[in-house]
């Protein structure tokens, strides 16, 4: 039986380019980092020579996200589309998405589109990527 989501990982070209986008402007903790690599990382992961610093972060409500930045057996850049099969996106809760969507676009971030309402009017929505091309959802509940 499932107790609960322990995170999802993503993994990044440049760690401290990911650092910053999910750490300072996105609000998260750096909980945990860790080298890891040797025989059980390539068993686990069925990768041979694979070498990775981890990192946990967390966001304020506990939800973890865990960046792998590979130093060794590191695999190949996917263009990923919103539509693909499989995991597209992470979706984040904002208390302001406008105040957001103007702060990370002064950023340079790149947003699919700005802020719309969703047609029941339950929440505000806008796309943006990470520094890996990663889809980052920000969602203002409105109800």
């Amino acid at each position: 039986m499932i107790i609960g989501l322990r995170h999802a990982g993503l993994v990044v070209e440049n760690l401290e380019t990911a650092l910053d986008f999910y750490v300072r402007l996105l609000g998260f903790a750096e909980t945990r980092r860790m080298e890891e690599g040797g025989e059980y990382l390539q068993t686990l992961l069925g990768l041979t020579g694979a070498r990775a610093t981890t990192v946990k972060l967390s966001a304020p409500d506990g939800a973890m996200i865990e960046l792998l930045h590979f130093t060794a057996g590191t695999g190949a850049k996917i263009d990923t589309r919103l539509n693909d099969r499989g995991l597209t996106h992470i979706a984040l809760t904002v208390d302001d998405l406008d105040r957001e969507y103007a702060r990370l676009g002064a950023e340079n971030i790149e947003f699919i589109s700005p802020p719309e309402t969703s047609p029941d009017g339950g929440a505000k929505v806008a796309f943006c990527r990470g520094p890996d091309g990663e889809f980052v959802e920000l969602v203002q509940e409105l109800k």
